[in-house]
């Protein structure tokens, strides 16, 4: 029998894993996990009863693959949620599906609402061509942002950054406005020193043009009309947080003979001289355990992959050496009440704000996003009729000062800052706090980035190493293309194919998989 070793039990190597165990039943399977939990960043973490989502993760794929994987984890609500029910709101419902308020294992429907805070004003993200939005902007800004964009369309720039890649489809007022600054709080870098492709993968088809054709869309009622991922008005979600996906996953590689080790950091990989892995090195407890296998499957963050195998050449070693991440720290606010009129027509329970999250482009915090978790799924908060869950989210380098903050100190920070916004006005209202810290959230475009094609061959000559996921592949992968890489490597492993340009393919087009 053969043997796979997979690193990481995050949505890349849990799929993997899975798709291993029921594709084959010659292939053992064994997952190393450096971490005591599941999911990655996809995890949910739960604090006295209130529950958080690491970064925030809306469940929409237009791969019929990751759809009917997903419905076959977590089935989709038969019946409303707690929250559809004290508001009387309609929800899509599955004929059969599970209840929400007696099932564990569902996936509910919910509301995409995310908007821009900006000058103490809120914006719909994507920006929407509503009277709401140009009464905000004022008409002197209107004026401006349209006579912007008209020059945009007139004289295009070349592509080779993020700013000019944003520029070029929304005209450079209102990049300056919604863009520049929130993209440099996330990565630490001004938007001209970020590779384009970040903005092609992560916006793709949206513009101003996308926006109008889709309002067009509504008006006219057009049938099967495209949506850009970015303008989805519904999606779905697991009642317990992302992380419930992943934890019902992991017991199902487990049923199928899986063998997941948690708290295992993976060190080393030996490569012998026909370029072909051969072992893994792992610590746990203290101790450095070696394992063999004929298949490694790694979704650890590219760097510490390549760092990690004995005799690299130099031009990939130091290409791998110098790729960037961002890092990721969030505060989970308990408070009272929220001061945030919600002046939408939609309705909420307590009348709360109905955003998932929103972006904050203010130039006098550092606070880059909050999460409103109530808005997620009504089974994310303990008492939802009388507490608000509110994640603060911050984007850091590890080691920096403010990575290097206590919860004390970031609570004061955090707590500060929702008074500077207008979320709280009165301390007093917090009830609790929880810090939480993820290193390497987030894979940057800049420094080495542009050479990655040159460490991507050099992988490839490896036959037995396959790498999937976001960290694995060194891009900024959503859960349903984070999946899709496993899907292609285990079809490769199955088929015995030797070309993995299928895997490193994915979300790379813009029309990846967009059609069946």
């Amino acid at each position: 029998m053969k043997r796979a070793l997979i690193i990481g039990a995050g949505p890349a190597g849990l799929t993997a894993a899975y798709e291993l165990l029921t594709k084959s039943k010659d292939i053992e399977v064994v997952i190393f996990e450096e971490s005591d939990c599941f999911g990655g960043i996809s995890k949910t973490v739960e604090y006295k009863g209130n529950r958080m989502d690491m970064g925030g993760h809306r469940f929409f794929s237009k791969m019929p693959e990751v759809n009917e994987w997903w419905n076959k984890m977590l089935p989709m609500q038969g019946k409303p949620a707690w929250d559809d029910i004290l508001l009387g709101r309609r929800v899509p419902l599955t004929s059969g599906g599970p209840d929400p308020e007696k099932k564990e294992r569902v996936m509910l429907t919910r509301h995409r609402v995310s908007r821009i805070l900006f000058d103490s004003k809120f914006y719909d993200y994507p920006i929407s061509l509503k009277v709401e939005t140009f009464k905000n902007m004022g008409l002197l800004n209107t004026i401006k942002v349209g006579f912007s964009y008209l020059a945009s369309l007139i004289h295009k720039l070349p592509e080779d950054n993020l700013e000019n890649f944003y520029i070029n489809r929304f005209g450079r007022k209102l990049y300056s406005m919604f863009f520049e600054y929130y993209t440099e709080n996330l990565w630490g870098r001004h938007p001209r020193e970020i590779d384009a492709s970040w903005g092609a993968q992560r916006v793709k088809g949206l513009s101003i043009i996308a926006v109008i054709k889709d309002v067009f869309g509504k008006v006219f009622k057009k049938k099967n009309r495209k949506v850009e991922t970015s303008l989805i008005e519904e999606f779905k979600y697991p009642k317990l947080g992302p992380g419930q996906l992943w934890d019902v996953t992991a017991a199902e590689v487990e049923k199928l003979g899986g063998t997941i080790i948690k708290n295992a950091k993976v060190v080393r990989l030996n490569k012998n001289v026909d370029n072909v892995i051969t072992s893994l090195v792992y610590e746990k407890d203290g101790k450095e355990i070696s394992m063999s296998g004929d298949y490694f499957i790694s979704s650890m963050p590219i760097r510490d992959l390549v760092g990690g195998i004995n005799d690299v050449p130099k031009e990939p070693a130091r290409i791998a050496a110098g790729l960037p991440y961002r890092d990721y720290m969030t505060l989970g606010v308990l408070v009272s009440k929220i001061d945030l009129k919600n002046k939408t027509n939609m309705r909420t329970v307590a009348n709360i704000v109905p955003d998932c999250w929103v972006y904050v482009q203010d130039r006098n915090v550092k606070l880059g996003r909050f999460q409103v978790y109530n808005n997620w799924s009504p089974y994310m908060v303990k008492d939802l009729a009388r507490t608000v869950w509110i994640g603060l989210e911050y984007f850091v380098n590890e080691g920096d000062k403010l990575w290097c903050m206590d919860e004390k100190e970031f609570t004061k920070l955090g707590v500060s800052e929702m008074m500077k916004l207008g979320l709280i006005h009165n301390p007093k209202v917090v009830l609790d706090t929880h810090m939480e810290k993820v290193k390497k959230a987030y894979p940057a475009y800049f420094d080495t980035y542009d050479e990655i094609d040159t460490l991507i061959d050099y992988l490839n000559t490896i036959s037995n190493l396959y790498c999937v996921g976001r960290n694995g592949q060194h891009r900024y992968n959503n859960i349903d293309h984070s999946m899709a890489t496993s899907f292609e490597a285990v079809k490769n492993i199955l088929s015995g194919s030797k070309d993995k340009a299928n895997i490193w393919n994915v979300n790379t087009e813009t029309e990846y998989h967009e059609e069946k």
